[in-house]
Formats: C-alpha cells, sequence, structure tokens
C-alpha cells in the first residue's frame, strides 16, 4: 500500500487529540462508520500506543501517529503498527527513521525555510503547523509558487467551510482537528454531534470531487 498516495487520496486526516482513550476509540469508531479510513493518533491522547496498535489490526483502516517529538516516539509508533508518521516540528533523526521502516514522515514548518529544510530531510509531507495563525491558504499559495516540489500538509483551523480554499492554494491533503473530532462531544457521549461533522467535511470534499 502506497501510504503517501492514500494520504493524498484521503484529502482529509482526521487528528484524534482526546482527553481520554475511550474518548478517542469513540471517535475512530464514528467517523469510520461515516466513511471515513485513515486516522491520525496524536501521542497527546493517553493510551495512543495501545490504540494505534489495535487499530492497525483493522485492514480497512490506514492509521498513523501525530505530535510526535522524538526519534524514540516515531520508533515506538511505528513498532506498534503506525503506517505514517507526523511530527509539528523539524525532528533531525525522523525521517530517516520512517524510511528504515518503509513510514512516510511529514515534518513541520511555519517559514519557508523551515519547509525547504524539512523537504530536504526526506519528509514525505511538510506539515504546515499552525495553519490558520500562518495566514491561512495565502501562506499555503505563496509556499507552493516558490516549492511546487513539496507536499504540503496544512493543519490548524481548518473546517469543512475553508477546505476548498487550502486545495485550491495548493494542499495536498489536510489534518483536522477539533472541528472535525471534538473532545468535548466525545466526552459527553454526544455521537450525533461527531456524526453531524464528518457528514458536513464529507459533503465539503464531495464539492471538490
Amino acid at each position: 500500500m502506497d501510504i503517501t498516495a492514500n494520504l493524498i487520496s484521503a484529502r482529509v486526516a482526521p487528528v484524534i487529540r482526546t482527553s481520554t482513550e475511550a474518548a478517542a476509540r469513540r471517535g475512530v469508531e464514528l467517523l469510520a462508520d461515516e466513511g471515513f479510513a485513515l486516522f491520525e493518533i496524536t501521542l497527546t491522547t493517553p493510551g495512543a500506543i495501545e490504540v494505534i496498535a489495535d487499530l492497525a489490526k483493522d485492514p480497512d483502516l490506514t492509521v498513523g501517529v501525530g505530535t510526535v517529538l522524538n526519534v524514540d516516539q516515531g520508533k515506538a509508533a511505528i513498532d506498534a503498527g503506525a503506517s505514517f508518521v507526523v511530527s509539528p516540528a523539524f525532528i533531525p533523526g525522523l525521517s530517516e527513521t520512517g524510511a528504515a521502516s518503509g513510514v512516510p514522515v511529514a515534518l513541520g514548518a511555519a517559514t519557508p525555510t523551515e519547509a525547504l529544510r524539512a523537504n530536504e530531510a526526506g519528509a514525505a509531507f511538510v506539515k504546515v503547523f499552525p495553519a490558520a495563525q500562518l495566514g491561512g491558504p495565502g501562506f499555503i499559495k505563496a509556499l507552493k509558487s516558490v516549492y511546487p516540489m513539496i507536499d504540503i500538509m496544512p493543519t490548524g483551523g481548518i473546517e469543512a467551510g475553508n477546505l476548498a480554499d487550502y486545495f485550491a492554494a495548493g494542499a495536498a491533503c489536510v489534518g483536522m482537528g477539533g472541528k472535525l473530532v471534538s473532545d468535548a462531544a466525545l466526552v459527553a457521549k454526544d455521537d450525533e454531534a461527531i456524526r453531524a461533522a464528518a457528514r458536513t467535511v464529507k459533503a465539503a470534499l464531495k464539492e471538490l470531487a
């Protein structure tokens, strides 16, 4: 399976960042039921490695790890079954760690210099974070104008209403957290809020097709 192509094809990677392990598992369950098959489980989520290990057993799901801050964390997640690795920063050695296991890595960048260094280090994607605060689609468009060869994965402040703008600006795929997977709704067991958000995003993606 070409995970890089899978990420681009999926267009949206739900970012599972919850306050409890149970909420993370429920979030994935609900979104999978609504047609999502690719997930980023952040290491800030309690029990993240265990969640990744369990979900990776499902052949219908593509499960990666997010908020990776060092090589050891990346190795642990890959050993647990993570099929892609995402960091909000430039972590020396992380791309090489992923490459050794055939796992694509997204390294974080907030400036043109960081984006180029991440690409030169072998990042499959450059995660622009926090995308909204850095200038949103306009910033992505500017980066792509000088780096057409870089696949950019904006994350932070992305919602159904601005998806089209990010893709028009040149995003390869996006990470979507709280606007799609609300921890508050999950903790409150408000399943319908999660389902409604999922359907709204799916409808927005259909408009892009």
